[in-house]
């Protein structure tokens, strides 16, 4: 991940943590977020209905932004989604239509006393509207018909003119549709706060433009130039509008890639396991020569001392989201809160005396555990010196604000699936076996640990063998078990991870997308559940497709001040709901 695309991946994070502050003010809805760059409804992913609310944070400016998520929130707010389902045409074009009349007619919704939100959808209809012509598509009369359609209904709702640069150019266009769709676009502005008697008009036109493309298109298909032409105008006009489930953005930010699981889905959402009997639980000490893990602790110490870490700046900043008032004892001798029994002599002796009080003493302190997962891949071998580092300083900064603390990882305990994938062999290959290694899960440190005494079994996670395949969803389950177990009123689980989880035997068995199912279903349970707090941390990788909260990291960068103030924020709960 280079350094512009990591400001990319942060740029695009604080965006759509404001976009979804924004939607959740508006609708009042708390499940509203952003993950991977789509709008989530708890786990529930929300579609994007229409072509100018289509924007890619990397390049389009906040303002576009914001206008897609003031969009959403309306359409939300002013829409019946089971009467709009029930309505919306099946072919693609008509649909993508119906779509968009049906987006132009929520926004009309605005409360007089929201102009800036009035301001923020004009202003990026028009900015959509520009681009569109400019990209040259509307040289071909598809696209021509459907940008003077879009054109014609955004001026009629909101009784404002066309767009002035182009307005000469679709004025014949325009004028041919006027006789044919008077009356339709004359009902779209009559009945835009009823849906049901809006819809009647909304189809009319849809399927006007619909049978104007299908005829277009027949056309065309005697030659195929002017047929590839017409392709790229539905195309640039975002036919498909999130209809089709595989569809992604290219933003050039490295996001995890993930997919649905038939397997996973047939089976109701129930994750297998073939055999359990090869799983095993280590210290990770254990693993490694104690003559080669010294070597490793100095190895990692004059690293550290390199970075030149400020460990008591960190510790604040933890402490700044940590923190929390905590009962410390009672003062007596004071001038006023309860009534001190023991001092009702002094009032007898001393009729002035008023320091006959005593009240209970608060001082800031935490009641949490952190416990950190990592990802022991083997593509994170690569990064492991800076990872192993950040983790000690996080630790030893948690430690110092009287925080507990565990350092876990997780990695198969062999390549392509070792003894679990050739019991399953001599089984007669069952179909749907689900889960085809033997995992390995390490204890680096446990909570009950200090830094100081873990440190020399720290440095195994430097061990070039131990990394092998990674099966993520389990891992989280066994981490947060254990969290479960503490008695800390606060857990926070960081899973630190460069990759989707992968393990060859497993995806060639059940299906590419299995393990990344499984660990999405454990990570929405674990959030649903409340009692741990699940983040990711993306090493060279946007981890937002699984996490709720995650933030993408640069480990090829020196450890300096800004990642560790990342980090705290993500901690603190700032980064992503």
């Amino acid at each position: 991940m280079t350094a512009s695309a990591q400001q990319q991946a942060r740029r695009q994070q604080r965006i759509e943590e404001l976009c979804a502050a924004s939607l959740r003010a508006m609708t009042g809805d708390a499940d509203l977020h952003y993950r991977g760059g789509r709008l989530y409804q708890g786990e529930t992913r929300l579609p994007t209905h229409a072509p100018h609310l289509r924007i890619d944070p990397a390049r389009d400016k906040f303002a576009d932004c914001r206008a897609a998520a003031d969009g959403m929130a309306l359409r939300l707010l002013h829409s019946d989604a089971v009467l709009h389902r029930r309505l919306c045409p099946e072919d693609p074009v008509e649909r993508l239509v119906f779509e968009l009349l049906e987006q132009l007619r929520v926004e009309t919704r605005v409360p007089d006393s929201m102009p800036g939100i009035a301001a923020n959808l004009r202003q990026r209809f028009e900015r959509w509207s520009r681009a569109f012509h400019q990209s040259g598509v509307t040289e071909g009369s598809i696209g021509l018909l459907l940008y003077t359609v879009a054109q014609m209904c955004w001026s009629r709702l909101h009784a404002r003119p066309v767009l002035e640069e182009t307005e000469d150019y679709i004025e014949g266009t325009r004028a041919s549709l006027v006789a044919q769709l008077g009356t339709a676009l004359a009902g779209l502005r009559r009945h835009r706060h009823d849906q049901a008697a809006y819809a009647e008009h909304a189809l009319t036109i849809a399927h006007f433009v619909g049978e104007r493309v299908r005829a277009e298109r027949a056309a065309a298909e005697s030659d195929d130039g002017d047929a590839d032409q017409e392709e790229e105008a539905t195309g640039a006009f975002a036919l498909l509008l999130d209809f089709d489930e595989g569809e992604g953005d290219d933003n050039g930010i490295a996001a995890a890639a993930s997919g649905r699981s038939k397997v996973f889905e047939d089976a109701a959402l129930s994750y297998r396991v073939f055999t359990t009997r090869f799983d095993r639980e280590v210290a990770a000490g254990s693993l490694v020569r104690h003559a080669l893990l010294r070597e490793y602790r100095e190895r990692l110490d004059q690293a550290t001392a390199e970075q030149a870490i400020n460990l008591p700046r960190l510790a604040r900043r933890l402490g700044s989201v940590l923190w929390e008032p905590r009962p410390s004892g009672w003062m007596s001798g004071e001038e006023e809160g309860r009534i001190d029994g023991r001092r009702l002599a002094q009032l007898v002796s001393s009729p002035t005396e008023r320091r006959l009080f005593y009240r209970e003493q608060v001082k800031l302190g935490t009641d949490c555990t952190v416990s950190l997962l990592i990802d022991c891949s083997g593509s994170m071998k690569h990064h492991i010196l800076p990872v192993t580092m950040m983790a000690e300083s996080l630790m030893r900064a948690l430690e110092m604000i009287g925080a507990s603390t565990e350092l876990l990882g997780f990695t198969t305990g062999a390549w392509n699936g070792g003894r679990a994938y050739q019991a399953w062999l001599r089984g007669g290959r069952p179909r749907g076996p689900g889960r085809l290694n033997e995992i390995c899960h390490m204890v680096f440190k446990d909570a009950d640990r200090s830094w100081r005494r873990a440190r020399t079994d720290i440095a195994a996670l430097l061990k070039p063998d131990l990394f092998r395949e990674g099966i993520d969803g389990e891992a989280v389950d066994w981490a947060c078990e254990r969290l479960l177990t503490r008695p800390e009123g606060r857990r926070i689980l960081i899973v630190i991870s460069d990759g989707c989880p992968a393990d060859s035997a497993t995806n060639l068995a059940n299906d590419a997308y299995y393990l990344d199912n499984h660990l999405k279903e454990v990570v929405a349970r674990r959030t649903r559940e409340g009692q741990v707090e699940v983040l990711g941390l993306g090493v060279g990788l946007d981890l937002s497709p699984f996490y709720r909260r995650s933030l993408a990291t640069d480990m090829s960068q020196a450890l300096d001040t800004h990642l560790f103030d990342e980090i705290v924020d993500l901690v603190g709960g700032r980064r992503r709901r």
